[in-house]
């Protein structure tokens, strides 16, 4: 990392002060104005953080003017075409792919560190049935710092490693745990036999009577090649609102499974994991191919309060990366699933009007992930409140990856924004 200066003038007072310009491999430069208030006794006011670089960080890189997601420099329609979801896992975590055996010990590990332990059973049926499974979630994840506390020593490299392991390993088993609770069917152990995305679906619909793998051990290949792309595409997005709340919550020393839990709760809302549920509600409202012209003249009515959900983004001003690879797996899936849905037809309409709309062409409002992913996983028989949770099986990657990096930098310091009191002055009762 090369370094430079850059000038920052106080106006008001007629100070000026020398700042850090750090530059990255490649990315936009930032400047380091931790020493700010001491200088020119300032602080940065910056809503959302847009502009403000929280970390130094090598695993995830994002270009949004150009459609860029690399993982740990690899570019993610490359990743997505040849690895499966645990290479992936191996890379954020460590830096680099794994050769075969490295793989090999890293997968067994994994499958090692699934099973719940049996207690967890009783603590999962103690939530109500219907209770939502991201709400689950938080609970379940956090309860995990209550059987992992005593032996973990955060200043141990290996105890930091074996913890991400876990959390890895039983996020896909607590699931699908969630699911059956909710739906009243027995849990469903993992099996060393079967991969990541084997697992998952065999746990989730196995039914008492039928199981989901039949004898032949067939299970259909294009919805694991589906749920494994999902899982890659989802694994990290670089400093999101649930990647830097878990970020923040380790920055106390907190557990490490109770800071999993914090990012699992900041990545329920609507407007971070929640998008692709949104996206199933949306198509709902608009209920059929005909009323497509009213709604899309809703969304472009600035007075209108609907949002046409999975299109745009928030980083990706030109195209979402991760939406051109999901879309044909997308058509995939659809085909080979003869869904009958008409939400389906629906929001193959919508798709073309979008694309072929002059408004949303020239904002470049095309299809993101959450559109194609929430149909996905619909045609997968996933539930719909099951979204989330999926976008958190896999996000589970980025996020230890995120803190495993964090928790090895020497001199981390709690995280602690500023704000600007906006309250009462000094007065008396």
């Amino acid at each position: 990392m090369t370094q430079e200066t850059a000038t920052i003038r106080n106006n008001s007072t007629g100070e000026e002060a020398e700042f850090s310009l750090l530059k990255g491999t490649v990315g936009t430069p930032v400047v380091d104005v931790s020493n700010l208030n001491k200088q020119l006794g300032l602080f940065t006011f910056d809503p959302g953080f847009m502009s403000t670089a929280s970390c130094k960080s090598a695993i995830t890189y994002i270009d949004g003017e150009q459609g860029i997601l690399l993982y740990r420099g690899y570019p993610i329609d490359q990743l997505a075409e040849k690895c499966s979801f645990l290479e992936v896992a191996y890379l954020l975590m460590n830096g680099e792919l794994g050769n075969q055996q490295e793989q090999a010990e890293f997968e067994h590990e994994i499958g090692q560190h699934a099973m719940l332990h049996e207690a967890m059973h009783g603590f999962i049926d103690g939530f109500h049935y219907d209770a939502h499974p991201m709400a689950m979630m938080v609970g379940i994840v956090g309860s995990l710092s209550a059987f992992y506390h005593s032996e973990l020593n955060m200043n141990d490299p290996e105890h930091r490693r074996i913890s991400a392991m876990r959390m890895l390993a039983k996020m896909p088993v607590i699931a699908t745990a969630c699911h059956r609770h909710s739906i009243g069917y027995p849990f469903v152990y993992p099996r060393a036999d079967l991969s990541y995305c084997e697992n998952f679906l065999n746990m989730m619909f196995s039914l008492p009577s039928q199981k989901y793998i039949d004898k032949d051990n067939y299970i259909d290949p294009i919805a694991v090649n589906a749920l494994n792309l999902l899982f890659i595409l989802h694994a990290d997005h670089e400093q999101n609102a649930s990647t830097s709340t878990v970020r923040l919550a380790s920055s106390t020393g907190a557990n490490p499974y109770a800071c999993i839990a914090a990012g699992i709760g900041a990545l329920w809302g609507p407007a971070h994991g929640g998008a692709n549920e949104a996206v199933l509600s949306m198509l709902e409202e608009i209920g059929s191919v005909d009323r497509i012209p009213e709604f899309i003249a809703k969304a472009k009515d600035k007075n209108d309060p609907f949002r046409l959900m999975g299109f745009g983004h928030r980083v990706y001003k030109n195209f979402d990366p991760r939406a051109t690879i999901i879309r044909k797996a997308c058509y995939e899936v659809l085909e080979s699933t003869s869904a009958q849905d008409p939400l389906f037809d629906l929001a193959i309409a919508l798709e073309k009007f979008a694309l072929e709309d002059e408004y949303f062409v020239e904002k470049k409002l095309y299809p993101n992930v959450d559109f194609y992913s929430g149909i996905i996983y619909k045609a997968l028989n996933i539930p719909v409140d099951m979204f989330t949770v999926m976008f958190t099986i896999a996000r589970t990657a980025g996020w230890v990856s995120h803190w495993l990096e964090m928790m090895a930098e020497p001199g981390q310091r709690i995280g602690r924004p500023r704000q600007v009191y906006t309250g009462k002055n000094l007065r008396n009762v």
